[in-house]
């Protein structure tokens, strides 16, 4: 969400950025409304003051001057409650509207349709030539007997599935290798609700342009999150923050849920795409200053990439242009590890700053040196993603006799596991 009185003075500047992130937002049509707002508000605001004003002067009133004055008195009171009426419809409308504004993209993000105009900055590692028929993470898991799919879909149906075995304990192993590495980089660890309210859906862009991957639950009111930057960043809503206290750093490891809507048929075999899976998390809260920002925003994605390096798995990093990065995002960048049964680098993080897109929505403020009261930037990256890291995972560090090497910094985690073995 932007500042109205940005986008009044700059309304080309928003209809740009719609136009440069493929949105559909009618900017003139929501300062037409606001111009309603402010006049309907003019209106009662006027009435109001006269009416109070008579009122305080009908007591000092005599005879028909006095009955005038009560009969003037109810009259205001009956325009106002209309006018009220008209300005509730209206300022709906507006804050409806002002939902779908768009921040404005940095200059340094690339003009683009889609990932294909993204911009790739630089690959890390190397792409195993393997001398011998690889074998998909799927192929590997089921001889690692480490899944069980079948199970899982009779149970839960499509894109479900179970870990077991070393399997879970993989996951296990890889989210608390993360968790223990942010926390050692001063990241506060937290345990948050899987099931939130509109308001933190809302508040944090995933509503209501995203509604359609969210998983409800009508009758309490209450949506499943698709992620933990949900309820971390709603963690602060309506708080005045101090500037001594930013940056604040949190990470969670939760259980996320994405309807995965307009997919059918995509990626429906293995780990790629599921509707639940665990994901370790990091959001910053930072004071309002871009400098500030871009050096967390990088230190965010140094976090990925060395975790990424400790794997042993190759990954490349990529510039998101305008038509990727998303309603609230001013800058993204994009990590894809490489994943060969894929024969490509695909996403498994992403790095993105908001500014105060999501603290104004939620309104999260600090205040500064001087006493004011300003709207915090918030920065999120993914930590790691499971089951989705488990691709390259499996399938970079395989053997030809079709076990599965595990990296050396998840041992201590794996019970004295360094290697998954097919079962006999």
């Amino acid at each position: 969400m932007l500042d109205i009185k940005f986008i009044v003075q700059n309304p080309d500047v928003v209809k740009k950025a719609a136009r440069d992130k493929n949105m559909s937002m009618d900017v003139d049509s929501l300062l037409a409304v606001y111009e309603d707002v402010k006049s309907l508000t003019s209106q009662a605001d006027s009435l109001r003051g006269e009416r109070n004003s008579l009122s305080r002067e009908i007591p000092k009133l005599k005879g028909e001057a006095q009955q005038q004055g009560i009969i003037r008195v109810r009259d205001l009171k009956d325009e106002i409650s209309e006018i009220e009426g008209r300005l509730a419809v209206v300022k709906e409308e507006f804050d409806e509207l002002m939902l779908l504004v768009p921040s404005i993209p940095l200059p340094e993000v690339p003009i683009g349709k889609d990932e294909a105009d993204n911009v790739e900055l630089r690959r890390v590692g190397e792409v195993p030539q393997f001398a011998f028929a690889f074998k998909d993470h799927l192929e590997l898991a089921e001889a690692l007997d480490i899944v069980d799919i079948p199970r899982a879909v009779e149970i839960a149906g499509s894109r479900s599935f179970m870990l077991k075995n070393a399997g879970a304990l993989l996951e296990m192993a890889v989210t608390r290798f993360v968790i223990d590495r942010l926390m050692a980089k001063g990241f506060n660890l937290l345990t948050v609700p899987v099931l939130v309210r509109e308001r933190a859906m809302m508040g944090t862009g995933y509503f209501p342009l995203g509604r359609d991957q969210a998983y409800a639950v009508p009758e309490d009111e209450l949506y499943l999150v698709g992620t933990s930057e949900v309820p971390m960043v709603s963690y602060h809503m309506d708080e005045i923050l101090s500037y001594r206290d930013l940056p604040l750093r949190y990470t969670a490891l939760s259980t996320c849920f994405r309807r995965e809507a307009g997919t059918y048929g995509k990626d429906t075999r293995g780990f790629y795409r599921v509707h639940q899976f665990q994901k370790v998390e990091q959001v910053v809260f930072c004071p309002a200053d871009d400098g500030i920002a871009e050096k967390l925003h990088l230190e965010l994605l140094q976090n990925v990439e060395e975790i990424l390096q400790d794997l042993e798995l190759p990954y490349r990093v990529a510039l998101a242009c305008t038509g990727e990065i998303g309603a609230g995002q001013v800058r993204k960048h994009e990590v894809e590890t490489w994943m060969p049964s894929r024969n490509a680098y695909s996403e498994t993080h992403s790095c993105s700053t908001l500014n105060d897109y999501q603290s104004r929505r939620l309104n999260i403020k600090y205040r500064d040196s001087d006493g004011k009261s300003k709207f915090c930037y918030t920065l999120n990256n993914t930590g790691i993603a499971s089951p989705r890291i488990l691709i390259p995972l499996l399938e970079n560090h395989q053997n030809e006799d079709g076990s599965v090497n595990i990296p050396k910094v998840l041992w201590p985690y794996m019970n004295g596991l360094k290697k998954l073995a097919p079962k006999e």
